[in-house]
């Protein structure tokens, strides 16, 4: 069963210098208690897809122009593009039923509040608790979480902590709730790799027992291989192929995607080298007409600088943008 729906989502950013399309016709779904990892480049539109589901893009300059975020929950189907991002009905569901893990803990904890405080901000306002009942559950939390000496930890600052703690201090804080979706954009990036290891077995361990979903946004194929139930990869605001994690890995489809593979450094290849992906990114304010990856694309072909591909079924349950398949 479905629990997160995105339907031609298309967030756009009105600057001076033009017009960001940062997701521009971005479609998949969230099947309950699973892991979607959502991987690609630097500026592909991974984070703003997440902010777009929570109601945090900025506006102005960021604004939703399309598309459908259908929320199943409790045999209703909610459609979060129509909620006032400040409004009653989406502050009730942010933290509450959705929760987002972001990228550098340090900056996303007030410095001048506790851990505990931090935590019990939104058990208080979601769970109606007083602040007792709050401060003993965010103690059970950081208990849950492997953080030791919890009820100490509990009235320390941020700098406090080390950056491994901070990191579990903030999942603590996104699953004290009990959300339905937990968005965890790149959260192991600034570990190192033991820690890592230890907050990915954390975040499988937690979405089991409290039988929710994940999105996964990393560009990490690693951590990717290892974390997600199917995979969505991303370039240039749009989803360039999409299927479970082990079609992806062992028999991926478009060209940017075999990119990536062999950019990755394995010990069974008999390699000297790894091969690149040639070229950058383009300039995000004069995309291509056609496909966003033909200028670094060695497949390309003279429709691929002109019109842009659909993504369409190229296997069972393995869907790709490229004409390679038409």
């Amino acid at each position: 069963m479905p629990l997160i729906e995105v339907r031609g989502l298309k967030t756009y950013f009105y600057t001076e210098d033009g017009i960001v399309r940062a997701v521009d016709g971005v479609d998949y779904t969230i099947e309950q208690e699973k892991t979607l990892g959502v991987v690609g480049e630097s500026g592909c539109g991974k984070s703003v897809t997440a902010l777009s589901i929570m109601g945090l893009v900025q506006s102005p300059p960021g604004k939703i122009e399309d598309g459908e975020i259908l929320f199943h929950r409790d045999g209703k189907v909610m459609d979060l593009t129509k909620f006032n991002p400040k409004g009653r009905e989406m502050r009730s569901i942010r933290g509450n039923e959705i929760a987002m893990i972001f990228q550098e803990p340090m900056t996303s904890l007030n410095p001048v509040y506790t851990i505990g405080n931090q935590i019990m901000e939104a058990i208080i306002l979601h769970q109606e608790l007083n602040k007792a009942e709050a401060k003993t559950k965010a103690v059970e939390m950081l208990r849950a979480v492997g953080i030791p000496l919890p009820e100490q930890r509990v009235d320390e600052y941020p700098h406090q902590l080390s950056g491994g703690m901070r990191q579990r201090a903030m999942i603590a804080m996104a699953m004290s709730c009990n959300p339905s979706l937990l968005i965890a954009d790149e959260p192991t990036t600034a570990l190192d790799v033991t820690i890592q290891a230890q907050v990915l077995e954390l975040m499988n361990a937690l979405r089991q027992e409290f039988q929710a979903s994940i999105q996964f946004i990393t560009h990490d194929l690693g951590v990717i291989a290892g974390m997600a139930d199917d995979v969505v990869v991303m370039y240039l605001g749009r989803i360039v192929e999409a299927s479970n994690v082990r079609e992806v890995f062992h028999n991926s489809k478009h060209p940017y995607t075999q990119g990536l593979m062999h950019s990755i450094p394995s010990l069974a290849a008999d390699k000297e080298r790894l091969e690149p992906i040639k070229g950058v990114v383009p300039d995000p304010f004069e995309t291509p007409p056609g496909c966003g990856f033909e200028p670094r694309c060695p497949h390309a072909m003279e429709i691929c600088k002109t019109k842009m591909p659909e993504l369409r079924e190229v296997a069972p349950g393995h869907t790709a943008a490229c004409y390679l398949y038409e």
